[in-house]
């Protein structure tokens, strides 16, 4: 089902190994080099600004071919407008399938002809059905987990992930309002399930071709798991699905528990984030602690702002500071050490900036030396020591 090379693919992970242990240390650039000429590689980009460039070109050309194909078409009657998005997705699955058979794997080119190829699935379905969200949302999800499954492309991925919980809304929306009412409950057990689903499979993984996704869709049902009973976010649905206007000291139903929901997930987020050094989901964590303050703050606002922003900032350099001085020596698990793996000169380059802008200092740039030397003189005079 994969349209590239297993062996390039193979040769890829091999290769993101020595980049990893060359910047770690434990192989030279020499070594590195070597070991890359060894293996066969794809044309691939890893400059992210580099890559959406070649995504813009890649746009350009299939738009390009999209618009000569529809100079043809416009020839003929009004029945082209009906099926000219199932072409141009088409020509889109067909673009995809030329660049990988050249060997461009996460290249910007690629994204191009498969995003694009799902986005106009989208469309046509949408014109066929006259805009009938819930097959939309089912053909886009089956679109973009095929682009996934043959071209291991991340963003078919998330894509799908998000039309996946498209088709879980607008199905719940088709049972009326009981349906709309429990969208909560059941969008939190679709997110802990999935994330299981997703948890189990990586760690039974035989292949690790599909490690990213796995990892990318297991990220994604913390996410939606959070964001699935938030207040914020039950309470602004409430209002615009079912219609039920909040007036002043009324509040949602089950308020209780979606206010302790968002108030406890995040804490256990973190926890057990640092209980098995789960970075993703420490970051996750994070997000999740600043979007429940920013969902209390919403709704009541005990302080004013600068008073409250005031304290916060106290508060987080408090933790910081204390972290910090905890976990500064310590050499094994938790740790303030950098990562040797992961190695950033972030805090180094941070570290040189202030003591910079604390004391005045400037670089300097080192003057050329002049090919002819002067000095060495007694006396006045350049070199004048009464001796040749």
């Amino acid at each position: 089902m994969i349209a590239h090379d297993k062996q390039l693919l193979d040769d890829l992970a091999l290769l993101e190994e020595a980049n990893s242990l060359k910047n770690a240390g434990f192989i030279s650039k020499e070594q590195r080099d070597l070991i890359k000429k060894e293996l066969s590689d794809f044309h691939t980009q890893k400059n992210i600004l580099v890559r959406l460039g070649f995504f813009l070109l890649g746009s350009f050309l299939y738009g390009s071919i999209c618009g000569a194909i529809s100079l043809i078409g416009l020839a003929g009657d009004n029945v082209y407008f009906n099926i000219c998005c199932y072409i141009f997705a088409g020509v889109g699955f067909a673009g995809a399938e030329s660049l990988a058979k050249q060997k461009y794997y996460q290249h910007g080119l690629d994204d191009a002809f498969i995003l694009g190829a799902i986005l106009n699935v989208g469309f046509a379905i949408g014109i066929t059905t006259e805009g009938y969200e819930l097959i939309i949302a089912i053909f886009m999800a089956i679109a973009a987990f095929v682009m996934y499954i043959r071209y291991l492309h991340l963003p078919s991925l998330l894509v799908f992930c998000i039309a996946s919980s498209a088709v879980l809304f607008y199905g719940l929306f088709e049972f009326g309002e009981t349906g709309k009412a429990i969208l909560p409950f059941v969008t939190m057990l679709f997110a802990a399930g999935f994330y299981f689903f997703t948890k189990k499979a990586i760690q039974s993984l035989t292949e690790s071709y599909y490690y990213k996704g796995f990892l990318l869709a297991n990220s994604f049902c913390l996410i939606l798991f959070y964001l699935s009973c938030n207040y914020l976010v039950v309470r602004e649905l409430s209002v615009m699905v079912l219609e039920n206007e909040v007036l002043p000291g009324e509040d949602i139903p089950f308020a209780f528990f979606f206010y302790a929901f968002t108030a406890l997930v995040p804490a256990v987020y973190l926890v057990q984030a640092l209980k098995t050094k789960d970075r993703i989901m420490l970051w996750i964590s994070f997000l999740a602690i600043g979007f429940s303050i920013y969902t209390i703050r919403f709704y009541y606002s005990v302080l004013p702002i600068e008073v409250a922003l005031t304290l916060g900032g106290v508060v987080l350099f408090a933790i910081a500071y204390f972290s910090i001085k905890k976990l500064k020596d310590k050499e094994t698990g938790l740790t303030f050490k950098p990562d040797r793996i992961n190695t950033s000169n972030v805090f180094l380059n941070a570290e040189a900036l202030i003591v910079a802008s604390a004391f005045g200092m400037k670089p300097v740039a080192k003057p050329e030396s002049s090919p002819m030397e002067f000095g060495g003189g007694g006396f006045s005079g350049g070199g004048s020591e009464g001796s040749f």
